[in-house]
């Protein structure tokens, strides 16, 4: 049995940290007391911190009101990231007592890349799965997750094109196709200076869920993480995915909620 002890320390201690010293082009980290924000990413800001932040009551809310009052002045959202092991246990009733609303809960799951990478299920009929860096392929990622989401992601194509052209090897784009066409996407995001590579970004057109697409994609994500020497591979699960991922291997180790503050709309003039 995994040692959900040892697999919870080392995320604590290896992957809370990378959230703020592997950011992306454009981002930086600044810290505020028991918290780090990171400001320049694309979609929003973000806060995150130890699993202690060592402060609590007026104080906490303090903190809290800081971070919601500077994205506020550049007009921006930011995500508060919590775990469900968190301290202290009020962060998430003061969160939303400071206006910040509480996305779906997901599952923190860990697997041990080796065993993931041997026990890889093949592909159905009709279904390949490979890697894809050209802005070609990178299109037709954007493309399909558009329609999965419903709303316009064109912008993904050149996000990740920066990301594969960055050149430190962090990202890897992985692709299911069937009829020329890509029916499903992830990625896979090796965190430097730790045991971990994360897998995000999974999307899948409706009519190829429950067809083992996504668990194809799973595995050739582990496999190219072994053949790196990653010894886990670390995915906050939806509900809909988390299942699938235990019962290829992975070990819930704790949950993760993401608290959202948006900024007020304009008022809209009227006529």
């Amino acid at each position: 049995m995994p040692d959900t002890t040892d697999l919870l320390a080392r995320y604590d201690a290896q992957l809370r940290p990378a959230e703020w010293t592997n950011l992306p082009p454009g981002a930086h980290a600044e810290h505020d007391g028991p918290v780090v924000r990171v400001v320049g990413q694309h979609r929003r800001g973000f806060v995150s911190g130890a699993r202690d932040l060592g402060t609590a009551g007026p104080a906490l809310d303090a903190v809290i009101a800081r971070q919601r009052d500077f994205f506020a002045a550049r007009g921006e959202a930011v995500e508060w990231k919590t775990r469900g092991h968190d301290l202290p246990a009020e962060l998430p009733e003061r969160l939303s007592a400071a206006g910040f609303t509480a996305e779906p809960r997901e599952t923190v799951l860990i697997g041990a890349t080796a065993d993931l990478a041997a026990a890889a299920p093949a592909p159905a009929a009709g279904v390949t799965v490979r890697e894809v860096t050209s802005d070609a392929d990178l299109r037709r990622v954007a493309d399909m997750v558009s329609e999965v989401w419903g709303d316009d992601r064109s912008r993904l194509a050149a996000e990740l094109g920066d990301r594969l052209r960055s050149g430190d090897g962090r990202t890897v784009v992985v692709v299911a196709e069937a009829g020329g066409r890509v029916v499903s996407s992830a990625r896979l995001e090796f965190v430097p200076g730790t045991d971990f590579a994360g897998l995000w970004g999974g999307s899948t057109l409706a009519e190829w869920r429950g067809r083992g697409t996504y668990r194809a994609l799973v595995a050739l994500r582990a496999q190219i993480a072994a053949a790196r020497g990653t010894r886990y591979l670390n995915v906050d699960a939806t509900e809909d995915s988390r299942p699938i991922l235990q019962r290829l291997g992975f070990t819930a180790i704790t949950t993760t909620t993401p608290y959202v503050w948006t900024p007020p709309q304009p008022n809209t003039p009227t006529t």
